[in-house]
Formats: structure tokens, sequence, C-alpha cells
């Protein structure tokens, strides 16, 4: 099981949301209701071509050609363009579901992290799924705060915002 992380490019973005719908639709199920991921998976699950394009964006592949990892930063909080000196923020962290447990993600974060940090970043910040907390626990992130992300005027997504000290 071999694969190698690498930047994005836009002729990424119908795999990363075939990558984003798979990994949310599975990894959620079990810590929101169905009926709440039915309304928020089509918002959450759509590659961002502003991200793909960012350089700050990456992908894990397969040796067989497959995206099995996908997540990045960005000096941007999300959704606005608002940059905050040594602040980042990571975005859009998935794992294809046969592939988790395996240092995927792990190794996207790394990616990140150095990147970060040779722009002068020292600390992260994330929002993350309550599936996803303690795998950004086991990094070093700490929880600041439950949230409430607006995915639309009738659409909010529960989710923890988390902060990381970079070294």
């Amino acid at each position: 099981m071999t694969y190698i992380v690498r930047a994005s490019a836009h002729s990424d973005a119908d795999a990363v949301s075939a990558l984003l719908a798979a990994s949310y639709s599975t990894l959620l199920a079990s810590h929101y209701e169905k009926q709440l991921l039915d309304r928020a998976l089509p918002f959450m699950t759509k590659a961002n071509p502003t991200l793909l394009a960012s350089g700050a964006f990456y992908v894990a592949q397969s040796s067989h050609g497959e995206l099995i990892g996908c997540g990045g930063w960005s000096l941007e909080r999300p959704g606005t363009a608002k940059i905050v000196r040594g602040e980042a923020h990571i975005r859009h962290f998935a794992t294809h579901p046969g592939w988790t447990r395996l240092g995927v993600a792990r190794s996207i974060m790394n990616r990140c992290c150095m990147d970060a940090r040779a722009r002068d970043v020292s600390e992260l910040r994330c929002c993350s799924t309550f599936a996803a907390e303690n795998f950004y626990k086991a990094l070093g992130f700490k929880t600041v705060a439950g949230a409430h992300i607006p995915l639309d005027s009738r659409v909010s997504f529960p989710a923890v915002l988390m902060q990381h000290a970079l070294p």
C-alpha cells in the first residue's frame, strides 16, 4: 500500500469531490444524523477550485493512481479574505474509508505544517468534524470551542474549533 503526496491540480477537481463524498458520507455517519448529512454533504463535498490552485492543497495518490486523501491550508480564514499574521487554516481534509489509520492524513498534515512554517506561520486553526476531532488531538491540536458552520441560510453544521501551535 504505497502512495505519494503531491500538490493538487485543477484537473483533480472531480476526483477530489468523489473522495470527499466517499469519505464524509461513510466516516461522518456515526457522528451526525442522516437527515443533517443529507442536507450538508452537497455543500461539503465539492472540491474548492481556489484551494486546488493554491499550491497549498495536497492529494495522496495510490500507486494505482487513485486519490486516497486530500487536505491543505490557507492563510485566509475560510469564507473570507482575512489574513492574520502567523495564523493559517487547515482546509478540506479527507481520507478514503479504505485507507484510514494508515498514515495518509498524517502525511498530508506533515506537508501542510512544513510548508506553513516556511511561510512564518506559528499557529494552525481548523474547524473539525466530530469524527476527526481525535485525529487532530493526536497531532497536537487543542479544542477551543464548539461551533455551528453555516452552509446556507437554512443549514448549519455542528463542528469543533481547534488550534495548534507550530514548534
